[in-house]
């Protein structure tokens, strides 16, 4: 059985802006056989569709490449840091990550 803990600290979460992007998303890096899982969206996470695609920062470049190249990036990315959710992409000018 799975541990119960949908992520982890340090595991990186791809939040998308509706449920069929975020299946889309999951469909194309799995048939490329990128490690991801589809859960749902933590609680302190503002999502419009309640889903995130959970990956390991060893697999971040290939995911994101592969994302950019399908046109289907997610609205941000986001890492369980200490606790707290901190985005990581895109960053903005001047503030490069923002606790959530």
């Amino acid at each position: 059985m799975e541990n119960r803990l949908m992520v982890r600290e340090g595991n990186l979460l791809a939040v998308f802006n509706s449920t069929h992007r975020v299946m889309k998303a999951e469909s194309i890096l799995k048939s490329l056989g990128l490690p991801v899982l589809l859960i749902p969206a933590p609680r302190q996470l503002l999502t419009d569709c309640g889903l995130a695609i959970r990956f390991t920062e060893e697999d971040r470049v290939n995911v994101l490449e592969a994302m950019e190249r399908e046109h289907i990036l997610p609205e941000f990315i986001t890492r369980l840091e200490a606790g707290h959710y901190v985005t990581t992409w895109p960053t903005s000018k001047g503030k490069d990550k923002k606790e959530l």
